[in-house]
């Protein structure tokens, strides 16, 4: 039985969570330097111990509208393939184990982009979409 080690975080009221193996470290978030005619869902760059990371904003990803950062707005920074990328969320849940029979198959809706989604897991009282960041941050992971 497989096991796999996700991070759950929060947009608006959704749930999401990422493959814990792919998360370098999670900050607070702090302003980012804009880059002129970047994706509207990149906010900009930090310098994060001398590398530049850009910052992608999950809301504006998302279609969802901007929020303003608050104490409990994070960046969770991550490696895709050979990039560090960070992703601002509104706040990170916790560390779970699910076991692969936890694990929903995306639902098939043929109006809908699901191709950044893997699948649901429910845990306790709320649904958790489970996100392919390769394909979430493809935009940026160039």
């Amino acid at each position: 039985m497989a096991q796999t080690g996700i991070l759950t975080f929060r947009l608006d009221t959704e749930h999401y969570g990422i493959d814990i193996l792919k998360v370098q470290e999670i900050r607070s978030y702090e302003p980012v330097t804009r880059i002129p005619q970047a994706d509207p869902a990149v906010r900009g760059v930090i310098n994060l111990r001398g590398a530049i990371v850009p910052i992608v904003d999950l809301r504006l990803r998302f279609g969802l509208p901007l929020a303003d950062c608050d104490r409990f707005t994070a960046v969770i920074i991550v490696n895709v393939g050979a990039k560090v990328i960070g992703m601002v969320v509104d706040g990170v849940s916790e560390v779970v184990t699910l076991a692969a029979e936890q694990i929903q198959p995306r639902p098939d809706m043929a109006a809908v982009d699901l191709s950044c989604i893997t699948g649901l897991a429910t845990l306790q009282d709320r649904m958790v979409m489970l996100l392919d960041l390769e394909a979430l941050l493809a935009h940026v992971a160039k």
